[in-house]
């Protein structure tokens, strides 16, 4: 190996409020010696998503919460380096659960297993985390599934630059809605309509946002892609048709509030909303057909995948709050390495 050490970041204490640089150990580890049936995997791409923060709380959730002294659990692309186990070949590029570290030690009996992907991709690899990854998947089936557009429904997303988010007004514009993204900051409100595709475009960061959001829907909101959750959320649900939809995605407003996030629940009982929450792994099952419809949709030019790319592993502990600040736009990734020649 070109690196004899795996760095590793390792859970040291529960976050309170924004996520710090303490709260992980840092270490470097050796690279261990293979048994039979199993591999080693050069990590070289790895995801940052609003769901590490949940990851790192002990808190109801649909996963275990990571353990103090474990490695911080994260998606992520990499290249399988060495092998004895007969389902991975040196050279296979494979996704799933990696971790926050330089190397993944794969054994047969893995709870998550990688799934390989196919060769010659006619897509970049942070594609395949973005708009054809997990991200496109949540934004897919949470939509499609959940919200249940109709040609002309008024769809409203929030996070509308994000990496869920831009997929889901994409997704929306390809079915016939009229789309409204809720971004922070002119810049990011430019690029969901110039780029994205949005009809209109709702500043939460200027002082006459909720304004705004009145002008963007004078005929009320069909579906709510709610990502944020908070004030937002609550100045959303008023505008709610009788009978809207919302897939509750994300509630990223609260993760790292010391104190639960309460909502008003009048306008849901008034205008009958159906309010479904939901984990993208709720569609394992759909997932050869999300993607390949993803996938069809990028190949004709339909839909666009964005990524903030942060370079080094090292800086993946202080990269993660860009979520939580807005400072990403698109995908957030880490890239690691670079995939070698085999």
């Amino acid at each position: 190996m070109k690196n004899d050490v795996n760095r590793q970041f390792r859970l040291k204490n529960r976050p309170v409020g924004r996520i710090k640089d303490s709260d992980f150990d840092y270490v470097e580890t050796p690279i261990p010696e293979l048994a039979d049936g199993e591999a080693l995997v050069r990590n070289l791409y790895l995801s940052l998503d609003p769901t590490n923060r949940i990851w790192m709380s002990d808190m109801d959730q649909y996963l275990p919460p990571v353990a103090i002294g474990e490695i911080m659990r994260g998606g992520g692309i990499g290249q399988v380096v060495a092998s004895k186990s007969p389902h991975h070949k040196v050279g296979d590029i494979v996704n799933g659960l990696v971790g926050w570290q330089d190397y993944l030690h794969v054994k047969p009996d893995a709870m998550f297993p990688l799934s390989t992907l196919p060769k010659d991709l006619p897509i970049p690899l942070t594609t395949m985390m973005a708009a054809c990854g997990m991200t496109g998947l949540t934004a897919y089936f949470g939509l499609l599934e959940l919200g249940k557009p109709k040609a002309g429904d008024t769809v409203v997303v929030s996070a509308a630059a994000g990496a869920v988010g831009s997929v889901v007004g994409q997704i929306a514009k390809i079915k016939g809605c009229r789309t409204v993204g809720i971004a922070g900051g002119a810049e990011k409100c430019r690029l969901i309509k110039e780029e994205f595709g949005f009809d209109e475009a709702v500043d939460y960061k200027a002082a006459d946002w909720r304004e705004q959001l009145e002008r963007a829907t004078p005929n009320g909101i069909d579906v709510n892609f709610e990502n944020v959750g908070g004030e937002i959320m609550e100045a959303i649900m008023p505008r709610m048709n009788l009978y809207g939809r919302m897939p509750l995605c994300g509630m990223i407003s609260g993760y790292n509030a010391t104190e639960p996030v309460k909502a008003d629940f009048n306008p849901i009982l008034m205008r009958r909303i159906g309010i479904q929450g939901f984990i993208v792994l709720d569609f394992a099952a759909k997932y050869g057909e999300g993607a390949a419809q993803l996938a069809q949709w990028v190949a004709e030019g339909k839909l666009k995948s964005k990524e903030t790319i942060v370079d080094g592993l090292e800086k993946a502990a202080t990269a993660v709050n860009m979520l939580f600040d807005g400072t990403n736009v698109g995908k957030l990734i880490v890239k690691i390495a670079d995939p070698a020649t085999v």
